[in-house]
């Protein structure tokens, strides 16, 4: 380390016809018709995490947690590690274009790329990793190993980081938010099933909308052009239409479906709503995350994380820059460095980044040597030999660099990363046990983390900067 002072197959039940009783089907009585209906109803909604499933067995003592939650940056399409945490100004122009002057830090022999200056105030609270490798330069495959810890093309698709948290500190272990514990602003990537094996309980919430826009519209949540009295007006108007509620007194089937329906309305009209009313935050906040799509996203990363969401995901898409790189680059940094700089500082302050981790990275980076020829004039192509990551809080420590590239950003130099290492890590400073078994749909005993028996490479736990 260089430390620089200051398908879930479900079992899917195949509903394979049986055979219809001697005599043909019995006749129902209309009221049992209307009771399974309403059974089916029930159903549906009890399966979509409104009502939390029965509690399993106790489980075993877990390790003790740093970490309450996770806020994961993606920067979606791969950024470019030599314009962002891994500078390389000694290496000429076809290195690094126009962006030769790296700007110091608050952190004594540690510099990042120069379109980052509020993030280089807020060094010390932030380690680098400068040495992350999987050697993958596919989108797909790339993003599937950085938040799985594991290859792709197996028997299995295994769950991302966010799912198992899910699984870990979600509705299984107690959590009685009203927001899904594993929640993604604002749009799925859909490169892979997130849940993977896990299946669908443990998918992520997709917010849909733009938090930089008011209202900020979440999908099922908060709806455009219906006010708070209208829905109010809807639910009063199911009420009186509710005759079976009135007849069948006690059900508990009917109860249950009572209480997904409190639930539900309590995320549209009580305090989920409010949750992501970013009106009720001061502009003067706002403006400094930056009033747009990134910054707004990471406020509300903020105000989740305040009401005990344990994993969040900002999506922040633009990365994949085959061409007009260095423009786009002078777009997005002052975003990414805006956004994220007036997170850690706010998260500092309300005295939640020791139990939030902050993680940014995307699945790998780009091509340090700049491709000038016709087409790309100018662009980075995928880069998985070599790149960086960011993490701060929950335990990481503040002002540190692990491992390092060579002189051009082509390889890995010294202490490679692998993603199972940085999200071992993450699982450890969460309380997740990496040897506990995940629940699999055909009982085969898989382990949180990949074990090097099962040929994932590793290079070792974050401990230098834990």
């Amino acid at each position: 380390m260089n430390t620089p002072r200051s398908r879930r197959d479900d079992n899917l039940t195949r509903n394979v016809a049986r055979p219809a009783p001697a005599g043909g089907p019995q006749p129902i009585s209309r009221r049992e018709a209307l009771r399974r209906g309403l059974l089916g109803g029930a159903g549906v909604l009890l399966a979509d995490r409104l009502v939390c499933a029965a509690p399993a067995a106790a489980p075993a003592p877990k390790p003790s947690a740093k970490a309450k939650a996770v806020i994961q940056v993606w920067l979606w399409g791969g950024a470019s590690h030599l314009d962002t945490f891994d500078p390389k100004p000694e290496a000429g122009n076809d290195y690094c274009g126009q962006f030769t002057k790296p700007v110091a830090t608050n952190v004594e022999g540690m510099v990042i790329g120069e379109l980052l200056p509020l993030l280089a105030k807020q060094a010390d609270t932030f380690s680098l990793i400068r040495s992350m490798t999987h050697g993958v330069n596919s989108h797909e495959t790339a993003a599937y190993m950085v938040q799985t810890g594991r290859p792709s093309g197996g028997r299995d698709v295994f769950p991302c980081v966010g799912a198992v948290v899910s699984l870990s500190k979600g509705y299984d272990a107690g959590y009685q938010g009203l927001i899904p514990p594993y929640l993604v602003l604002t749009r799925l990537q859909g490169r892979f099933s997130e849940a993977g094996f896990l299946g669908s309980r443990y998918k992520p919430f997709a917010t849909g909308g733009d938090p930089a826009r008011t209202p900020f519209v979440v999908e099922g949540v908060v709806a455009q052009g219906i006010s708070e009295k209208r829905q109010q007006n809807r639910r009063e108007l199911l009420h009186t239409l509710n005759t079976l509620d009135r007849t069948m007194k006690g059900d508990p089937q009917l109860a249950a479906l009572e209480e997904a329906e409190n639930r539900a309305y309590d995320l549209i009209l009580g305090d989920g709503a409010k949750i992501f009313d970013l009106g009720q935050e001061q502009d003067e906040l706002r403006e400094r995350y930056g009033r747009n799509t990134f910054g707004q996203s990471c406020l509300m990363a903020r105000r989740l994380v305040e009401r005990g969401v344990p994993y969040i995901t900002i999506n922040f898409e633009g990365w994949d820059t085959h061409k007009q790189h260095f423009q786009t680059m002078r777009r997005k940094l002052p975003e990414l460095d805006k956004g994220l700089a007036t997170l850690l500082q706010d998260l500092s302050e309300r005295g939640l980044l020791d139990s939030t981790i902050v993680w940014c990275c995307g699945e790998f980076g780009r091509t340090p040597k700049v491709q000038w020829e016709a087409p790309w004039n100018g662009g980075r192509g995928h880069y998985g030999k070599v790149f960086s990551a960011l993490v701060a809080g929950g335990g990481f420590k503040g002002g540190r660099v692990v491992g390092a590239s060579d002189a051009r950003g082509e390889e890995v130099k010294e202490r490679p990363v692998y993603p199972c290492d940085l999200i071992g890590s993450l699982y450890e400073l969460l309380g997740i046990d990496t040897n506990a078994k995940l629940p699999h749909p055909q009982g085969l005993a898989v382990r949180v983390t990949p074990a090097e028996a099962d040929g994932v490479k590793m290079g070792g736990r974050l401990k230098e900067i834990m």
